[in-house]
């Protein structure tokens, strides 16, 4: 660990510095509705940090005691985020079932012209699947935010309509707002007592299928599997880090 605050090491810092700020730049022009944006800008902050402690022997004139402290929260941090990752690549591209009684697709953000590009890739996805599987009922989730004009599971409803699907089979929960209660609303519309038994499919973007299956399984004795959306390559590295951060929250909140 110490050769990485050799001086000649320097460069790399400053170049990853660089990279992580203008990809937040990158993000935050998306305009998402999250702030997953700011994760890019810490990223640039530690590595300027590493940038400015691998110059004139900083490093090593820092107290031994807080290297190490430093050393081991680097440490398990990545050893978190390597077990994380590897969790979401687990279900990437989950492709699901045939003939599932269910489908559920996760909410995102709905914008006044329409779904957003993240929400529409799960929805078309979605349209596909009912289309080669024409006994399977969807239900679309999520609530109206305080930046929509509609919310996330009517928004997508009348999507999925637009794209040619019968209304009939599709159900709008209107409630949800995080990805566990637009799991746990979907699951109250079908019924505790109908559950049982039945074959569900979680849709959404590759980078989130695990931890919609995982919530999913761990709500209900349903058979549940995940079908996984589109994701743009270019946006890949943002929705897998911040995922990361979904992920700890439900292993420590849930």
């Amino acid at each position: 660990m110490k050769s990485l605050f050799e001086p000649k090491i320097r460069i790399v810092w400053a170049m990853l510095s660089a990279l992580c700020l203008l990809y937040s730049v990158m993000v935050f022009l998306v305009h998402s509705g999250t702030f997953s944006f700011s994760i890019w800008v810490a990223g640039a902050a530690f590595f300027a940090a590493c940038y400015f402690f691998a110059g004139k022997n900083r490093w090593s004139r820092v107290p031994a005691l807080l290297r190490y402290i430093v050393y081991a929260v680097l440490g398990v941090s990545l050893s978190v985020f390597i077990i994380c990752e590897a969790a979401i690549l687990s279900h990437f591209f989950d492709k699901g079932e045939e003939n599932l009684d269910y489908i559920v697709v996760l909410g995102a953000q709905m914008r006044d012209h329409g779904p957003s590009v993240i929400y529409r890739y799960r929805l078309q996805k979605a349209a596909e699947y009912l289309e080669e599987n024409p006994g399977t009922i969807c239900i679309t989730t999520g609530a109206k935010g305080s930046n929509e004009s509609i919310s996330e599971g009517q928004g997508g409803k009348d999507y999925l309509i637009s794209l040619g699907v019968d209304e009939s089979r599709i159900i709008a929960e209107t409630d949800s707002t995080t990805t566990g209660q637009n799991i746990e609303n979907a699951f109250a519309i079908i019924g505790e007592d109908n559950i049982s038994g039945l074959k569900i499919g979680i849709v959404t973007n590759g980078f989130h299928v695990f931890r919609g299956v995982h919530i999913a399984r761990k709500l209900t004795d349903a058979d549940v599997c995940g079908i996984a959306a589109y994701m743009q390559p270019q946006y890949i590295p943002n929705n897998m880090v911040r995922e990361c951060f979904g992920i700890i929250r439900d292993f420590v909140f849930r």
